[in-house]
């Protein structure tokens, strides 16, 4: 089965992981891989939208979560029968296609009960005589099974509860037998005995059943018609007329109305509970219409699922898109520490210490002899660009300033200008929309031994704007620290212009003293010189929440 490939960077993409993702998809398509997307685990922040309208490019696909659904693991063909097909039906299903559930449908594909094989079986064991002989069908289903035509009466569709009898006998006999029976409930089998047909039609039988094909006397029929005696002629022989007329019950009056069933938007952990712990063999899904969807198993929980990912810009599952660890981790690209997720298979895994993921893609072009579009080249290089602050940050790296050079050649830029124009059309935090999204727009979370902390950055042109809304700034820092359960949330406020950061930090109070820079106000450190979060801010806070 081909899967469908997502390419994917951290929650709360910056613009180097998106524009990882976009570059990095359209170089396996262009390699032939058609099914790789592009896509985004969550809101584009002011840069990175500014950036794709100015480069006239649509954003990733957004994907809020991956968790398996329902959906990706059920057959969408189910053997199913008809509420009023006969019970004959479902057995030749059951027959031909080795299932073990048989659902039964109304006329509008809606689910009303179920057949399990069991229930056919325990039919099948009934060998009281009285029971053998009690059909419960209608008229027309016992044509139907019986492949019959009526020549008296019609294919009435009420059920009856009738009782079977053969004509095999002389007259008298045979009218004794069935003497004991009201009459209207009588099904009467038999062959060419006019004697038979004349006393079954004349004692008001409910229906004659005359076998093997042969001519009726129109007397016979006259007289049929004339009594209102229903009379049906079948090519069968006798034996396989007796065995069918038992298989006439219309099955929804075998089937068992309550059943277990999930929608197809559900995760598939629910299914998972059903199927493990309900005791049922099998579950129905439903479309959200309440029509049915197909047949789940325990076979169904170890399908392939259609969709797989490839990680960009990270590499740790804390960071990735909700629901990655259930799903096959084709390749990892990645410029961050490893804390990635172990992995059934052997996959390509390609880190470097870089100032942007946007690097190393630029350079897997190289090495497949790709030549990235004007438009794909500008995207790659203002990621570099981004990521690296206008190559100011101390990540940047010889590699990353070939490569800006490289890009800017092959998308008839200067860098420099393109770098200032990025920075000056999203420098502001009101460009945010809300202090919620300033913090959370590029929040990453760590880990020094049981401790959790977070860290966000934005990038500004001077630290007016910052002091305006350090309140709000600090409410929003606790609430995502209270939502994340965070042992401390921080804001990284890092000037372009004066190459230096301004730290909010809400929480881990007791390691205020470790900081080691000038706190000017509580909860707000100076830090001049700093400006990357992965090489300078994140090691310190490390050895912070260290006690060093």
């Amino acid at each position: 089965m081909d899967k469908q490939i997502f390419v994917i960077g951290h929650r709360n993409p910056d613009t180097d992981s998106i524009a990882s993702a976009i570059a990095y998809a359209h170089l396996k398509r262009a390699l032939g891989d058609e099914r790789v997307t592009a896509a985004m685990a969550g809101n584009l922040n002011p840069q990175t939208t500014w950036l794709l309208g100015r480069l006239g490019m649509d954003a990733p696909l957004y994907l809020a979560d991956v968790h398996p659904k329902v959906r990706d693991v059920i057959q969408r063909t189910p053997i199913t029968v008809a509420a009023d097909a006969p019970l004959l039906t479902a057995l030749e299903q059951f027959h031909h296609n080795a299932i073990r559930v048989l659902p039964v449908l109304d006329a509008a594909g809606v689910p009303k009960g179920v057949i399990p094989l069991r229930r056919i079986a325990e039919r099948s064991l009934v060998t009281g005589a009285d029971s053998l002989r009690l059909v419960s069908a209608s008229l027309a289903s016992l044509a139907a099974c019986l492949t019959g035509r009526f020549l008296a009466g019609s294919a009435d569709a009420a059920v009856e509860s009738l009782h079977l009898f053969v004509g095999a006998m002389a007259e008298e006999s045979f009218i004794d037998r069935i003497s004991g029976f009201d009459p209207a409930t009588l099904v009467v089998v038999t062959g060419d005995r006019t004697s038979i047909q004349k006393a079954s039609i004349e004692r008001g039988v409910r229906l004659l059943v005359v076998t093997g094909g042969l001519p009726v006397a129109e007397d016979v029929v006259r007289l049929a018609q004339a009594r209102g005696v229903a009379l049906l002629s079948t090519p069968l022989d006798t034996a396989a007329t007796v065995a069918r007329a038992r298989l006439a019950t219309p099955v929804l009056a075998l089937a068992v109305p309550n059943f277990e069933s999930v929608s197809v938007g559900e995760p598939l952990g629910r299914l998972r509970d059903k199927l493990l712990h309900s005791g049922e063999s099998a579950v129905l899904a439903l479309e959200e219409d309440g029509t049915l969807a197909g047949v789940a198993t325990k076979s169904s929980l170890f399908a392939p699922l259609p969709y797989a990912l490839i990680l960009v810009d990270h590499n740790e599952l804390t960071q990735s898109v909700p629901g990655a660890e259930d799903l096959e981790i084709l390749e990892v690209i990645d410029h961050h520490k490893l804390g990635n997720p172990p992995t059934s298979n052997p996959i390509p895994f390609i880190t470097a210490p870089v100032g942007s993921t946007c690097t190393i893609v630029a350079s897997l072009y190289e090495d497949h002899e790709v030549v990235p579009p004007a438009q794909i080249a500008a995207l790659l290089l203002a990621g570099i660009l981004s990521d690296t602050v206008i190559l100011k940050s101390p990540t940047t790296t010889a590699r990353d300033r070939a490569t800006v050079a490289r890009l800017a050649a092959v998308a008839g830029l200067d860098w420099e200008a393109f770098g200032a124009e990025i920075f000056a059309a999203s420098g502001a935090l009101s460009g945010y929309g809300s202090p919620d999204r300033v913090v959370g727009s590029d929040f990453k979370l760590f880990s020094q031994g049981e401790l959790t902390f977070g860290v966000g950055q934005v990038e500004v042109f001077g630290f007016a704007e910052f002091n305006e809304m350090k309140a709000e700034l600090r409410q929003a820092l606790a609430a995502r620290r209270e939502k994340e359960g965070l042992e401390l949330a921080g804001l990284m406020v890092t000037d372009i212009s004066s190459e230096s950061t301004m730290f909010m930090m809400e929480g881990g109070q007791a390691f205020t003293r470790f900081m080691g820079y000038p706190q000017p106000e509580p909860h707000v450190f100076e830090m001049k010189g700093v400006m990357s979060r992965k090489k300078q801010l994140v090691p310190h806070m490390i050895k912070v929440l260290g006690g060093r």
